[in-house]
């Protein structure tokens, strides 16, 4: 079993839904790779984090608009006796869920800030947020070679001000990504750096580094997208709004010099 195979199956054996053989050929990659055990702590202290906040249940005009919107569709109605009622209340569930909550899914470009904001709580929680310790990124970039499907392209290091700590493989939506951490005084900072095709990406608001770019406040950190020919560039933080479009500018403008 190799790390893509390792990492599509984590989630399945937090949930017991590995056959046994599956799972003991998962159990024995996790022994011999520390990337894929960091991987699955990373998601694990992620899980437990999420778990411990409030669940509201949705209002009755909730349900009642949802019923409106989904079950009495005329593709649904089609259906007659076809859809069973524990099949309609799953589906009122989940739909009840992602409005409730506020996901608009993968096409969607409010997901890619809402993406970035859990990538970097689940970094945040980590136990180990780096997997390779800074001695500069022309030490930290050669690093990603065969964890990635993709070159992450970088060339600001850090300075004085923002200081680059080192770096570890992360996932951004449906893709693994390039997680670069930086630190702001007693602030972390988490850029990702991601294939950027297949994405529905907002309209640029502002300029930073000669790159055009968008910036969101989601749950009080601030999260500044980019794109540069095929990559995307998430960077996040509660630093001052300033300070990270600081930060952004370094980056945006060295990393294809």
């Amino acid at each position: 079993m190799d790390c893509n195979e390792a990492s599509a199956k984590l989630l399945d054996r937090r949930r017991n839904k590995l056959d046994a053989r599956v799972a003991a050929e998962l159990d024995a990659h996790l022994e011999t790779c520390e990337a894929c055990r960091a991987e699955d702590a990373k998601d694990a202290a992620l899980t437990a984090a999420l778990d411990k906040l409030p669940r509201r249940r949705a209002s009755a005009a909730l349900k009642r608009s949802l019923e409106t919107r989904w079950v009495a569709r005329p593709r649904l109605a089609r259906t007659g006796g076809m859809l069973a009622a524990a099949g309609v209340g799953a589906a009122l569930a989940a739909a009840a869920f992602f409005l409730f909550f506020g996901w608009h899914g993968r096409g969607s470009s409010d997901a890619i800030f809402a993406e970035a904001v859990n990538d970097h709580l689940r970094v945040l929680y980590a136990e180990h947020p780096v997997e390779v310790q800074s001695g500069g990124v022309h030490q930290v970039k050669p690093w990603f070679a065969g964890r990635l499907d993709f070159a992450p392209v970088l060339a600001f290091g850090g300075d004085d001000e923002f200081p680059l700590q080192g770096g570890a493989v992360a996932y951004f939506l449906d893709r693994k990504a390039a997680a670069f951490e930086f630190k702001r005084r007693l602030h972390a900072i988490t850029l990702f750096v991601f294939r950027a095709d297949g994405l529905s990406w907002p309209t640029p608001s502002r300029s930073i580094g000669g790159q055009r770019a968008s910036i969101e406040t989601q749950r009080g950190f601030h999260v500044l997208l980019w794109r540069r020919d095929d990559l995307g560039y998430a960077l996040v933080s509660d630093v001052d709004e300033r300070e990270l479009l600081t930060l952004g500018a370094k980056i945006a403008g060295e990393s294809h010099e």
